[in-house]
């Protein structure tokens, strides 16, 4: 009777276990892969950075129009000085790059880039970009949000990669060497690419621009070595009197003369005293 008893509670409590035993389910596994599309990174922009006013990168796309050449020399003449005064990459140069490879503006590539100086991504590159047929098809090239920050990038461009380092021993009047150069250091495969820079430089007459620029680089260089000849004062010496020295002997050990020592440490008399202390201005023009 006892184990019939047993036997019942036990098949119980394994029926009553088996009603309240809730059934797990799983949501379907989603096995589609999820197709996104890196964002873009531009990096911010800063309109003070020492050299000259830069626009504000507000994020927008400026896109500037230009009826003929002339145009578009006016707009971005002052522009290639300051970044030759910057950098020492001649405006003439600068100028006939920009002409040449944004069609005066009107390019293709240009018009939904402002890149008007044909740099293409390279490894390194993180900011905005988009595509454009050049020497291949669908190449990648750089994106700027205004005409402007091509400019300076064109600098940066040429003054950061080594290729280009000789091209800085010549002078920054000597566009005819500066446009050969840039073929030989690879810029461009076009063969005829430098006699295309001079053709335009002379039908514009944009050297002028280099010796205005030249002349503010010397002037600029003029001023720096003129700071670093200025020798920084040294601090005046303080000596102390001892037995048998004269205003003389103390003036001809530190080469002054007794009229300066006797200023420099407000003396109407030539009576000095034992442990006396003396300011000697170590500058006469201290």
């Amino acid at each position: 009777m006892i184990k019939r008893i047993f036997l019942v509670a036990l098949l119980g409590t394994f029926l009553f276990g088996c009603k309240v035993k809730q059934k797990v389910t799983y949501g379907k596994r989603n096995t589609e892969t999820a197709r996104t599309t890196p964002k873009k990174a531009i990096p911010k922009r800063t309109t003070d950075d020492g050299l000259y006013p830069m626009p504000e990168d507000t994020g927008k796309f400026i896109r500037m129009e230009f009826e003929k050449p002339k145009d578009y020399i006016d707009t971005f003449s002052e522009v290639a000085q300051r970044e030759m005064k910057a950098y020492g990459i001649p405006a003439s140069i600068t100028l006939a790059q920009g002409l040449l490879e944004s069609g005066f503006g009107k390019g293709e590539l240009a018009r939904k880039t402002n890149n008007h100086f044909g740099i293409k991504c390279h490894t390194g590159w993180q900011g905005d970009y988009d595509f454009h047929d050049d020497d291949e098809k669908g190449e990648c090239f750089r994106k700027y949000n205004h005409p402007m920050y091509s400019y300076r990038d064109h600098s940066l461009f040429l003054t950061k990669r080594s290729r280009y380092a000789f091209l800085f021993d010549y002078r920054s009047t000597d566009y005819k060497k500066w446009a050969h150069g840039l073929r030989k250091a690879g810029y461009a495969t076009d063969k005829r690419y430098p006699q295309k820079l001079i053709s335009l430089i002379e039908q514009y007459g944009l050297a002028k621009f280099d010796k205005t620029g030249a002349k503010e680089i010397r002037v600029a260089s003029q001023e720096v070595t003129a700071e670093k000849k200025v020798k920084p004062k040294k601090k005046n010496a303080v000596y102390l009197v001892r037995e048998g020295d004269t205003l003389y002997s103390i003036a001809r050990r530190y080469s002054v003369s007794v009229n300066d020592l006797k200023r420099w440490n407000y003396m109407y008399g030539d009576t000095i005293s034992v442990g006396q202390e003396l300011t000697v201005k170590t500058e006469k023009f201290n």
